[in-house]
């Protein structure tokens, strides 16, 4: 695991516009943190680094909000769906081509495919602590150089 301290919305940005470009435009960022950690905020500015002008908002009722771009961004809040145990078709948007971005993704860890970037954002004063995992080789080499 690598940490990355953020200290500013420049920084935020920074950071999302590298993983961005590592991503090579396709991939999976799955994100934890706390209310207003700045989990939206992160896929706000991964989108604008993915030239996406939609104003990007949490799906947290909509569940999926998808931006169209080059690539496309898929947006899921699973904080509501703790304990549900319903399919939702999520294995079909894994397997488009895109930049897919999932907060809460505990919530539905089941359903996720097994290789993607973790993102946990953890609050430090004033600052974000961005502590990102790779899991399978592309995402590994991601966490390596950040």
């Amino acid at each position: 695991m690598k940490t990355v301290r953020v200290k500013s919305i420049e920084e935020t940005n920074a950071l999302a516009n590298k993983i961005a470009t590592l991503l090579e435009g396709d991939g999976l960022i799955c994100m934890a943190g706390d209310l207003g950690a700045g989990k939206t905020t992160f896929t706000k500015a991964l989108g604008k680094a993915l030239g996406i002008d939609d104003v990007i908002t949490s799906p947290t009722f909509n569940i999926l909000k998808i931006y169209d771009g080059e690539p496309m961004l898929y947006h899921i809040d699973a904080y509501r769906l703790e304990g549900i145990q319903q399919d939702l078709g999520f294995e079909e948007v894994f397997d488009e081509n895109g930049i897919k971005v999932v907060e809460w993704y505990d919530y539905i860890n089941d359903v996720l495919p097994s290789e993607r970037l973790e993102i946990h954002i953890a609050l430090d004063g004033e600052d974000r602590l961005f502590q990102v995992s790779g899991i399978g080789k592309k995402y590994q080499e991601i966490e390596e150089v950040l």
